[in-house]
């Protein structure tokens, strides 16, 4: 039997540099999520963020509803939604209205907002996000069933609060709370039994993280009367793939050094040390990245199963380390040669081609009595001195010769 699809999808951000054009950045967004449609993956997370100029887009509903007019299969996910920055009485309705526009496609990624820039703008105390983050979250699951909820906080107030639409998924859209090393993410799936987003899972302290996260996950499951779901697990990280090692390398050129910059001077996230001689190869050595071949990212995939003892899908997170053609190629390549390893599509593929070599010699021997006996049923009809000598030749068993090489 045929066990459950590891499903594939992206992460995106979005991260452009800082000379382009934005408003033509973001429609090659909205192209990726169309190509990716096209390809067969099976999910897109649009990121939210307001400050620091990479990651350009703040509305990831507003792109969501774009998206979900150009694509036909493709589910499409807030990556993530930052719940201190809105009253849940507005966030739920908005993602409620996404479940009906979309047909249920939509997916609700949360979490406590990842710049403490955008915090800063707002007055936000950063020590206060992951709080406001769980307090949200005790009323956002409610609503997004349909429940009627009274709440009083220092910073929201919900008065027999409830959504005019009841939910177009039930109980509810899926919710799915960001996690990287440390356990809060973590934590609030298992109280609310949502999905894991597992940001950053092939960086060092990601990859270490994961198996000791969701077993954190599970105990506030237990703790709240809750189960968790690997199939509701996602694991994000980078990679970009060419036919050889050597053109993913030239391809990275492109923009990777950006993304590096990006991350330690602007993001205060030190992926590549500053004092590193070729920032390509550190990201490379240290295992966060993927930049080669598909037998690499394959690679990467089963260690990853391995290591958190099974997920429910991949989620490469979204760069333009290469530019737009070298970064389809990828996508592309990817949904060709490696997702169908981790997704048994070829599986009766092979059985039927072994199949049908082990008998190739009765196969071959029927296939030539059948032909031989409409010949001899010709000769019968026409008689043989209608017959050209080499088909005579052929029925009294010259021409039928063994299957070549037995």
């Amino acid at each position: 039997m045929l066990g459950e699809k590891l499903r594939f999808g992206a992460f995106i951000a979005p991260f452009h540099p800082i000379e382009e054009n934005p408003t033509l950045a973001i429609q090659r967004d909205l192209e990726l999520v169309q190509w990716m449609d096209q390809l067969g993956y099976d999910e897109a997370w649009i990121g939210e963020h307001h400050s620091a100029a990479y990651e350009l887009i703040a509305s990831p509903e507003v792109f969501i509803a774009a998206a979900a007019e150009r694509t036909k299969h493709i589910r499409l996910g807030t990556g993530v939604s930052s719940l201190p920055y809105h009253h849940p009485l507005m966030l739920a309705d908005r993602i409620n209205q996404l479940d009906h526009m979309t047909r249920g496609r939509v997916m609700f990624g949360v979490g406590p907002g990842a710049l403490v820039s955008d915090a800063f703008m707002m007055g936000i105390p950063p020590s206060k996000q992951r709080d406001r983050m769980d307090e949200a979250l005790d009323v956002l699951v409610p609503l997004l069933r349909g429940e009627t909820v009274t709440h009083k906080s220092d910073w929201f107030e919900l008065a027999n609060a409830r959504l005019q639409m009841t939910p177009y998924s039930r109980p509810s859209v899926e919710i799915a709370v960001a996690s990287q090393v440390s356990p809060t993410g973590a934590r609030a799936a298992g109280k609310h039994g949502a999905g894991l987003l597992s940001l950053g899972a092939t960086s060092t302290g990601g990859f270490n993280a994961l198996a000791s996260n969701w077993a954190v996950a599970e105990e506030q499951a237990r703790e709240h009367g809750q189960t968790m779901d690997r199939r509701a697990w996602r694991l994000v990280g980078p990679m970009h793939i060419a036919e050889t090692r050597e053109q993913a390398m030239a391809d990275v050129r492109f923009g990777l050094e950006k993304w590096i910059y990006y991350f330690r001077e602007i993001a205060n996230l030190p992926i590549v040390p500053a004092d590193a001689e070729n920032p390509v190869e550190a990201l490379i050595n240290s295992g966060m990245a993927v930049i080669g071949t598909p037998d690499d990212a394959a690679a990467k995939i089963q260690q990853l199963l391995d290591e958190s003892k099974g997920f429910g899908a991949f989620l490469f997170m979204a760069h333009n380390w290469a530019d737009w053609t070298a970064t389809k190629k990828s996508y592309e390549l990817f949904a060709r040669y490696v997702a169908p390893r981790f997704q048994d599509l070829n599986v009766n593929r092979q059985a039927s081609m072994d199949w049908v070599k082990s008998n190739k010699a009765e196969f071959t021997g029927q296939m030539q009595a059948a032909v031989g006996a409409r010949i001899v049923q010709h000769m019968m009809e026409k008689g043989s001195e209608n017959i050209r000598p080499e088909i005579v030749e052929m029925i009294t068993g010259a021409a039928a010769a063994k299957p070549p090489g037995e």
